[in-house]
């Protein structure tokens, strides 16, 4: 990334009117807007859908055969964002993979703190699966608290017993609800897009009781049985750490783990791949591993 990517995109970020720790209901209109701008390709189909009772869309390439599916969480600290915002990244993923990806709305605090999210998850996968899709055929993927739902998922698939998923793709997750990594600290300047004081706002929201957090970070879950797992983070985000340490625990815990740590970029930068180098050769290496595990 040259010196002027990083200038331009930070700029507009650091101009933008979103607010992660502000009012709710403020931020939700903002975050969708700010999100709509990012260009779905004219070569995907995107069709309303529901998993379960879950709504969501399905987004397809439009020419070449699927190789499998993706089953996606988007961002939004558990409190912004739908299947909707997601469309940009989740349609790229989808062209660059040629699979098939699937963007839930699974429900949002504070209107429904946890583990409503994390049970919606389940509820969509089981409901894929029960329609005849292979588990082997499938991965899962999310951003930012969106990485964090799909954990949640594996974990509790993993303590059920049931069967799992080809891989998971994370980018930039947000697993640890009690904000306890050194990058909170270290990255907080570097970071101008997260910050301590909103994730603490948005802790509240989504537990209710802050004393839960612990219980509800999927960083300190049984990760033993796990799939393969790519995880993408950026190393000027506070949330490094998230990353760094569930790299480590998946490997303590035998899991085949690749982190992929991409230098001076932001908190979930790969929708800007059509404007920055790296992010585009981080979405290629994002889509190789998803089709490589996914095929037939």
């Amino acid at each position: 990334m040259s010196r002027e990517q990083r200038e331009a995109i930070r700029q507009l970020r650091a101009s933008s009117p979103l607010d992660l720790g502000g009012a709710v209901h403020e931020q939700r209109a903002l975050f969708e807007q700010l999100l709509s701008h990012h260009p779905v390709p004219e070569d995907v189909i995107v069709t309303e859908a529901h998993y379960d009772t879950i709504p969501g869309l399905l987004v397809e390439p439009a020419e070449e055969p699927c190789a499998g599916t993706v089953l996606y969480f988007h961002g939004g600290a558990y409190v912004f964002g739908s299947a909707r915002s997601s469309l940009g990244i989740v349609a790229d993923l989808a062209r660059r993979s040629q699979t098939r990806v699937i963007t839930i709305d699974y429900r949002l605090a504070p209107e429904h703190p946890a583990p409503a999210a994390t049970d919606d998850a389940v509820r969509a996968y089981r409901a894929l699966i029960a329609s005849g899709v292979d588990p082997q055929r499938v991965a899962v993927a999310g951003e930012s608290a969106g990485g964090g739902v799909a954990l949640g998922l594996l974990a509790a698939l993993s303590a059920a017993g049931e069967p799992m998923p080809a891989a998971a793709l994370l980018f930039s997750p947000w697993v640890d609800l009690t904000l306890s990594g050194d990058s909170m600290t270290v990255r907080a300047e570097a970071d101008f897009i997260v910050n301590r004081t909103a994730l603490e706002r948005r802790v509240r929201d989504y537990l209710g009781d802050a004393s839960t957090a612990e219980q509800h970070s999927p960083l300190f879950a049984d990760l033993h049985g796990l799939p393969p797992t790519l995880i993408q983070v950026g190393s000027d985000e506070v949330l490094l750490d998230d990353s760094t340490r569930l790299a480590a625990r998946l490997v303590a815990a035998d899991v085949s783990v690749t982190l992929d740590v991409t230098a001076h970029a932001t908190h979930v930068f790969q929708p800007f791949a059509a404007s920055w180098d790296e992010a585009d050769a981080a979405m290629t290496r994002a889509a190789t591993f998803v089709r490589t595990m996914v095929k037939p």
